[in-house]
């Protein structure tokens, strides 16, 4: 079975002299930080030995990650982790997981195509559905999503200006 990683953060800046460095979180699941969680930077796994919020980022140690440049030579790495199954997933109702709408098709509510997710963008208000032909669609306009098949609801003239 193959298994599929996620980018779920990335490590900032060394901190201190011994290992630590911040870490963006780019999930709300704070738990892919618990102590003894395992995370990867490439084909390298880190395990989690120490990590505690400041401000909007974490400061985090990894196991055998013990001094200044030990923690330098992480600096800029992303974060993976492996994605969480789908069963686990489908228990989170009306959550929205970006690797299941990257290449879903979107849809309007009366059938209408409006074409292929690309990327999902982050956006201080909502995250936005950004589609083949460059339009962009905020999350809250989707109102139901699953194999493969995304629904939108879009307000009247969202999408005058790419006719």
């Amino acid at each position: 079975m193959t298994e599929r990683l996620l980018e779920v953060g990335r490590i900032g800046r060394a901190h201190g002299v011994r290992g630590e460095v911040y870490v963006d979180l780019l999930t709300d699941r704070t738990e892919r930080l618990a102590v003894g969680s395992t995370l990867r930077v490439g084909e390298r796994e880190l395990v989690v030995v120490a990590a505690r919020p400041i401000g909007s980022r974490w400061l985090v140690q990894f196991h055998g990650c013990s001094d200044r440049n030990a923690a330098e030579a992480l600096v800029n790495s992303a974060l993976l982790a492996e994605a969480y199954s789908d069963k686990v997933l489908s228990e989170q109702a009306g959550a929205l997981y970006v690797h299941q709408l990257i290449g879903s098709h979107v849809f309007g509510r009366d059938g209408q195509s409006f074409g292929q997710c690309v990327s999902v963008l982050s956006n201080p208000a909502h995250d936005l559905l950004e589609l083949a032909d460059g339009s962009l669609v905020p999350v809250v306009f989707v109102t139901s999503s699953g194999n493969g098949r995304i629904v939108i609801d879009p307000p009247p003239g969202l999408f005058d200006i790419r006719e």
